[in-house]
């Protein structure tokens, strides 16, 4: 599965075709000689030149997310959008690109469900040394989603993208005829009984429509699904919550410390939308 999402990438210096060199490290080498080695953790960097100015996840926000996703608190959303990719994933040599896949929380749901082969890109690397831990099979790479995506033109089933930027044109051009893209976002009134008191950004209105705006000129809307997950949450999970999001950009962990000692439960809903596209 790994050697098939290779085949689907593509050097950034060169956009020559990469093999997998199975030596120690393991490495992406494309025939005018780039390489770049895996780190110990099993993810590639790819990043060349200036660097991004995207600001990446910390350390703290990455282990406060994993600590949350892997307690389930979001499992349904995990296997609504496995449910949504996995009816287009079903030939043999399918791919999905995970754009954005954070600790591979989401992206684990899709590949277990439909057996394709994966790309996981994100610009934290703290992220994806989760994420290649989880998803040993995927193709991890350190990327920037705002520059042009390092993977060969309509080679990929699904784009999958779940509270991550988004870049219609590359998305578009990575796609295969045919090919879906699914998008996670929070609606108005997510997580609105915890959101101010934490810090968190509240949800503006307006969002959905946006969004499709947003796509227009590259992709066609389909269905759009809400799920709604009641949480009964601790103190600590509270403040994992809060900060494994935007929100922890700007916040410390000491901030939090008051809720992530408490031993009061606070009731919420965590209140989301998927919405399908497909190339136009």
């Amino acid at each position: 599965m790994l050697s098939h999402a290779v085949a689907a990438l593509r050097c950034p210096v060169c956009q020559g075709a990469f093999q997998l060199k199975e030596d120690q490290p393991r490495s992406l080498a494309c025939g005018a000689g780039h390489t770049f080695d895996a780190a110990k953790q099993g993810y590639f960097n790819l990043l060349t030149g200036k660097g991004t100015v995207f600001e990446a996840d910390s350390a703290d926000m990455v282990a406060a997310r994993y600590r949350f996703l892997e307690g389930g608190h979001y499992s349904a959303l995990a296997d609504a959008v496995a449910d949504v990719a996995e009816g287009v994933l079903r030939r043999p040599d399918a791919l999905v690109l995970d754009a954005g896949t954070g600790t591979g929380h989401y992206l684990r749901a899709v590949t277990a469900k439909s057996g394709a082969s994966a790309v996981g890109l994100d610009i934290s690397k703290f992220a994806l040394r989760r994420a290649a831990r989880l998803n040993p099979e995927a193709a991890n790479l350190v990327w920037d989603i705002w520059r042009p995506l390092p993977m060969a033109d309509h080679s990929a089933d699904v784009v999958m993208v779940v509270f991550a930027p988004r870049n219609p044109a590359e998305f578009a051009r990575v796609l295969r005829p045919g090919g879906t893209l699914v998008v996670v976002t929070p609606r108005p009134g997510h997580l609105a009984e915890i959101a101010a008191r934490t810090g968190m950004l509240g949800i503006e209105d307006g969002k959905e429509e946006r969004l499709v705006d947003s796509m227009r000129a590259h992709f066609a809307s389909g269905d759009s699904h809400t799920l709604d997950i009641p949480l009964l949450l601790s103190g600590p999970e509270v403040a994992d919550l809060a900060f494994m999001g935007p929100a922890g950009h700007h916040l410390h962990s000491g901030q939090l410390s008051g809720l992530a000692e408490s031993d009061a439960s606070t009731t919420t809903t965590a209140m989301f939308r998927i919405s399908v596209f497909t190339v136009s």
